[in-house]
């Protein structure tokens, strides 16, 4: 059986109950030497035939009259087991015949040996097939060399190949108990410091979703090594993730959007010009929050004559939108045309369409809108039902709900969703969806007059 102590496998044995008294053992414990399972298994089975060999001569010598002395032999084999783990090559020639060995000429030398393997460690894995790799996006490169670099914070770099199940549900572990606050402000605590002080304070800790998407992103890695035949198998899949009663998004009700209204914007950080732009652009479009803070000038643009907003990778910052539906022409409401989003592309000097946004340390433009956002709507005492994403769920809910004849693709092709029935016709025809039909799609979601601040820009 293989153990792993460290970054190597041992060999492990139970001694049968029959001989533990005369052999003075209960188990068997040798080092392989090695941290590549592949070989450790050669080594092993070498040894578990060895060990039978033995168990057999025990049972045998017990009933001898001379047992004593020969167990004593028997004993001393067993403690010498460790010469037996020779590399498996030397390992194969040495249960064959060898002839007896002639005498080299001075004159040859040595050949020298060749260099041994070195194991691929995760931190070598990230950066082979993720950082270095020509098809991961920025995205997808920050939010893995993330969820890598807490591993190793709290277990070390290992071979990849000694990565498993055991190593996997323990990390999954971890992240569960730690603070949600987690990356968001400096701390020279280690993560063992980190989810004691949640557990002594009482703190939120990261969701779900949270967890999920960092073993997400470690099983992605891990398919490629997989692939690659580099790890026999993939331990981050088949997880829950579940860590309490889920708490089940909702759309806004018109009370609460008045609520929302009427409470003064507290940031220091994010304009309040700029938070009441961007929850109107998510309102009257379900557009997500990334979306709109990336939104560029020349993604204002007009189409067939109805003036859009274009959501697109943006390559020279490695932003993309969240799926390959995503990539779409959103129409601009009516209400937003009125409020003066057009005067944007004039009165702004950055690159980007919505002012007064910065980029964090990771990348995301409108982190701190978001975080704002957040606590804005905890201090009110809105539940935690609601959240930004909340308008995305309104307008979805209201065009499923609209009086006027609107059809399901229409409204899978603007929120950008995967269309519900993928059949070649439904796939064919969301590609000819015109940008009309997506106009009355937009035109049909509508918010009473209390429900957003006036803006001006």
């Amino acid at each position: 059986m293989l153990r792993v102590r460290g970054t190597t496998y041992h060999f492990r044995r139970i001694v049968p109950p029959a001989l533990r008294a005369a052999l003075n053992r209960r188990e068997i414990w040798v080092s392989l030497k090695t941290g590549y399972q592949n070989e450790a298994r050669k080594r092993a089975s070498l040894l578990h035939a060895k060990t039978t060999e033995l168990f057999m001569q025990a049972h045998s010598v017990l009933a001898e009259p001379d047992a004593l002395s020969r167990l004593e032999g028997l004993r001393v084999a067993l403690r010498d087991l460790q010469s037996v783990n020779l590399p498996s090559s030397a390992q194969e020639t040495a249960s064959m015949p060898v002839p007896a060995p002639t005498p080299k000429p001075r004159t040859v030398k040595k050949t020298a040996e060749a260099p041994k393997a070195q194991p691929l460690m995760l931190s070598g894995a990230l950066k082979r097939f993720v950082l270095d790799g020509p098809h991961a996006s920025a995205d997808t490169q920050k939010a893995t060399q993330r969820a890598v670099d807490l591993f190793l914070q709290a277990f070390g770099d290992a071979p990849v190949s000694i990565i498993g199940g055991e190593k996997a549900g323990a990390f999954r572990d971890l992240l569960f108990s730690l603070p949600a606050s987690l990356g968001k402000r400096k701390s020279s605590l280690t993560l063992e410091e980190e989810a004691q002080r949640a557990r002594e304070e009482g703190l939120p800790t990261l969701s779900g979703k949270s967890v999920k998407n960092h073993m997400m992103r470690l099983s992605a890695l891990w398919n490629q090594l997989h692939q690659r035949e580099l790890v026999t198998r993939n331990p981050w899949t088949g997880w829950n993730f579940e860590n309490g009663q889920k708490t089940v998004r909702r759309s806004w009700t018109a009370k609460e959007l008045a609520f929302l209204a009427s409470a003064s914007w507290h940031s220091t950080s994010v304009p309040e010009q700029t938070y009441g732009l961007v929850t109107l652009i998510a309102a009257y479009s379900g557009m997500r929050l990334g979306e709109i803070c990336t939104l560029r000038k020349e993604d204002l643009q007009t189409i067939d004559g109805i003036l859009c907003f274009l959501i697109r990778p943006h390559t020279e910052t490695g932003w993309a939108p969240k799926t390959e539906a995503g990539t779409r022409v959103v129409p601009v409401h009516s209400k937003l045309i009125e409020a003066g989003v057009l005067a944007l592309k004039d009165t702004t000097d950055s690159p980007y369409l919505i002012p007064g946004l910065e980029t964090s340390k990771q990348g995301v433009r409108g982190a701190a809108l978001g975080r704002a956002f957040s606590l804005l709507k905890t201090r009110i005492g809105l539940p935690a039902e609601i959240t930004f994403h909340s308008f995305r769920h309104t307008v979805s809910t209201q065009l499923r709900n609209a009086d006027a004849n609107i059809r399901e693709v229409w409204i899978d092709r603007l929120l950008g969703h995967e269309a519900t029935h993928k059949s070649q016709g439904t796939m064919t025809y969301l590609t000819g969806i015109s940008t009309a039909n997506l106009q009355q799609t937009v035109e049909a979601i509508s918010y009473l007059e209390t429900a957003f601040k006036k803006i001006a820009f």
